[in-house]
């Protein structure tokens, strides 16, 4: 049976309807293609391709002669998936949103996409990133206003997503590129505790600090995904509601007042639904946090792109060819050092959570709402330290500014606790928006 409304299933309905059969795979094709007619040229969320949905029609057709059964269907049967353009795909050139030669930059295709391809999953395309996911923009807009940076830099995953041009975009974050961009554009951003998704097949901007997460429209899709991808996934359901931590201090005062205001009614909400709320007091050394973040970002950026970028320095964006140069300029000893804070930080934030009984953190998932114009990402400051710690984070969509642009609260999860926080997720998702 054709759903009326295909489109505003949330991926969780999608894939169950398409994997029994209630929803046409061809028919959900058709009911795609026109809205990315119809919205595509405005938001531009992903790379250009001659052809892009006959292709799908023929994959999609040889998907239904596999698994004529609906009972033998995988979980991703038929849900297209959007893949930044960092990550190497099969069939597909990687620019990574850069100059260079794509036959430069090539490679196999990343250990995540083949996952998702196996559970089913068709590859609507790929999607538009800053210049190799650093901080220099593409042309993707925010689908609630044109004018308004999608964030960065996963820009045209978490664009398509919201926009509803697919279900599910692969995004990576080194600093703030799922958490921020989900937040600017009113969608649910996963990033993993690190290394829990194979980052093999992605080009690397900062291998230490690198996360491969993705981009939906809530938590129990998300929990299906991560079950794909994720190492040694547990899934669970937590029934009781989770002690939540709200960091003040210097961290905090990152954040608008705007946002402040947002999050505070936020923790009020919950409050009042029964959860528990501590106001903590951490990261006193925020401003060495960031710093020591930055400098392994360079320091990395620069390693990895040593060879292209004296051969083809000329072709990098100025703010990519900034950071490469800062980094040719730290000593291995420096980023040695700076390493060692990532497990330092680590252990400070869990032994807070210990001494405070907490579960998880709650935060800004960005300073505010999406900046005004394209020539800036935004700030990804309030996504730094757990970045840098590598714990596991969510940006749940939570409200709207007074300019009518989405907001989205933080989770951060325990150290590897991604299955918990997933489940937490779940939990709070029902209080957020009103």
């Amino acid at each position: 049976m054709k759903d009326e409304f295909p489109l505003d299933l949330s991926l969780a309905a999608l894939s169950y309807r398409l994997q029994s059969g209630e929803l046409s795979l061809l028919d959900y094709l058709d009911e795609l293609e026109a809205n990315f007619a119809a919205r595509e040229p405005e938001v531009l969320a992903f790379v250009a391709e001659d052809g892009r949905f006959a292709r799908l029609r023929r994959d999609a057709q040889t998907l239904l002669q596999t698994y004529p059964d609906p009972a033998n269907r995988p979980p991703l049967f038929g849900v297209p998936v959007g893949v930044k353009d960092i990550f190497h795909v099969d069939g597909f050139a990687t620019r990574g949103g850069s100059q260079l030669p794509p036959e430069l930059i090539g490679g196999d295709e990343a250990e995540c996409v083949t996952a998702v391809r196996h559970a089913g999953a068709l590859i609507i395309g790929k999607t538009v990133t800053t210049e190799f996911a650093y901080f220099a923009p593409g042309p993707t807009r925010n689908p609630h206003n044109p004018a308004h940076t999608p964030g960065g830099s996963s820009s045209g995953s978490a664009a398509a997503v919201a926009a509803k041009l697919c279900p599910l975009a692969f995004g990576t974050q080194t600093i703030g590129s799922v958490n921020r961009p989900a937040s600017f554009c009113g969608v649910f951003g996963y990033k993993p505790s690190y290394d829990r998704i194979s980052k093999a097949g992605v080009i690397p901007l900062s291998g230490s600090l690198d996360h491969v997460g993705f981009f939906t429209s809530g938590a129990a899709g998300a929990d299906t995904v991560a079950g794909l991808l994720c190492q040694h996934w547990q899934r669970i359901v937590v029934s009781r509601k989770p002690v939540l931590g709200v960091s003040e201090g210097l961290y905090l005062d990152q954040a608008d007042s705007e946002m402040r205001t947002h999050v505070q009614t936020v923790c009020d909400r919950l409050a009042q639904a029964g959860f528990v709320l501590k106001l903590i007091p951490a990261m006193r050394d925020f401003e060495e946090i960031r710093a020591r973040h930055n400098l392994i970002v360079a320091a990395e950026a620069a390693r990895v792109h040593a060879d292209w970028f004296a051969r083809f320095g000329d072709r990098y964006h100025p703010k990519t060819a900034e950071l490469i140069q800062q980094g040719q300029s730290v000593s291995d000893a420096e980023l040695a050092a700076a390493l060692g804070g990532r497990s330092l930080l680590r252990q400070q934030l869990a032994a807070l959570m210990d001494a405070y009984g907490l579960d998880a953190w709650i935060t800004p998932a960005a300073p505010g709402p999406a900046p005004k114009g394209l020539d800036s990402t935004g700030d990804p400051v309030m996504n730094l330290p757990w970045t840098h710690a590598g714990l596991p984070s969510v940006t749940l969509p939570s409200g709207w500014a007074a300019n009518g642009l989405p907001l989205g609260v933080q989770l951060v999860g325990r150290w590897y606790g991604d299955e918990a926080l997933l489940s937490w997720a779940a939990q709070i998702e029902p209080f957020l928006l009103p």
